[in-house]
């Protein structure tokens, strides 16, 4: 099944490759391939910030969607491609670290997080970096428009008059969608949990292979709810769309970006230093320009229009049952509803 699902995602996919290089002075005397799905956007200040530290080490990064880079790291087990991983979700960095697919270590200040954003064995192999929380876009303006009401639980979105109002990301490709998903299977049990998936793919008008993009959607108006996160949905209503953001009352789910070495790098010396950086305070720092949590205590400043107290709404996530099941999770998923998935690019 894994092998199934790493090829069906790779099969159409372009990953993009974008060597990114800030240099001060002679030529780099290392570089090192870099997985992400870090945000685009978010990429080059992340190697600059970097470089400031180690202006010798190049980052090549090949990014991509959170389902995709899963599937890809996978599908290179035994002929890995990449040195490092930079910002993917916690569960699949779990799912790798069964399959023993990292190198053990401990970057220097890691001590320094709080102990849910770092692997806490005897042998570690992740650190966390920061937390994306679940959140339902909804613009007020198309709601009235189309005489929704304001929805204020999950329950309430499977509600007939939300027929064809609502976008969500496919959990196969987005690690927003997935946290949702897994929950969702956590939050209700496994058995309800299918069954609200039903009740709400009645609604849904389509799912899309991004996590952000429901919001964004929602904030222009293309859809009236869009399920996606809070720090997305914060973003977009500072830049003026007119959205309502809505944690549910059931409570919402929440996944870390993390990062660790691959097994068999020729490059571990490199490796390790990317690591420590990864765990520092600046590097922290740069996390909460597009994060409201972060994985050092005490480094998060206020986002404007982001939700408060949302730590009481993130649910006690289990992100090894999340791992350990993500395979039969995707199946199961995607032989009921992924008929209403957007095409993938």
């Amino acid at each position: 099944m894994k092998k199934a699902f790493s090829k069906k995602l790779l099969g159409g996919v372009a990953t993009t490759l974008a060597a990114i290089g800030f240099l001060t002075g002679s030529v780099s005397a290392e570089d090192l391939t870099v997985y992400t799905a870090v945000e685009a956007e978010d990429l080059k200040r992340y190697a600059a910030a970097f470089n400031e530290v180690h202006p010798d080490i190049t980052i090549n990064w090949v990014r991509d969607s959170t389902g995709v880079v899963t599937a890809k790291l996978l599908a290179e087990k035994d002929n890995p491609q990449a040195d490092a991983v930079w910002g993917l979700a916690g569960s699949s960095l779990l799912l790798m670290k069964k399959e023993d697919m990292f190198e053990t270590y401990a970057p220097a200040g890691v001590e320094k997080l709080d102990s849910r954003f770092r692997d806490n064995s005897d042998n570690p192999v992740w650190a966390g970096m920061d937390a994306w929380v679940a959140a339902v876009c909804v613009n007020t303006y198309e709601a009235e428009a189309n005489n929704l009401p304001m929805p204020t639980s999950w329950a309430d979105l499977t509600k007939p008059e939300y027929k064809g109002h609502i976008a969500m990301p496919n959990p196969g490709s987005s690690g927003t969608g997935f946290l949702d998903v897994a929950s969702w299977l956590q939050m209700f049990g496994e058995e309800d949990g299918w069954a609200f998936m039903d009740d709400l793919h009645e609604n849904i008008s389509h799912y899309t292979h991004s996590g952000s993009k429901p919001c964004k959607q929602a904030a222009a108006g293309e859809v009236p709810i869009g399920i996606s996160f809070a720090f997305r949905a914060a973003k977009s209503k500072s830049q003026g769309a007119p959205l309502e953001i809505v944690m549910p009352s059931e409570g919402v789910g929440w996944e870390m970006e993390a990062a660790a070495i691959v097994k068999g790098t020729k490059k571990l010396d490199a490796a390790k230093k990317l690591m420590d950086f990864i765990v520092s305070k600046p590097a922290m720092e740069h996390y909460n320009q597009g994060y409201a949590v972060v994985a050092m205590p005490g480094v998060s400043k206020p986002i404007e229009n982001y939700p408060e107290n949302i730590t009481d709404s993130m649910i006690a996530m289990d992100f090894e049952w999340s791992a350990n099941n993500r395979d039969a999770i995707l199946a199961e998923w995607t032989n009921r509803y992924d008929s209403k998935s957007e095409p993938k690019n």
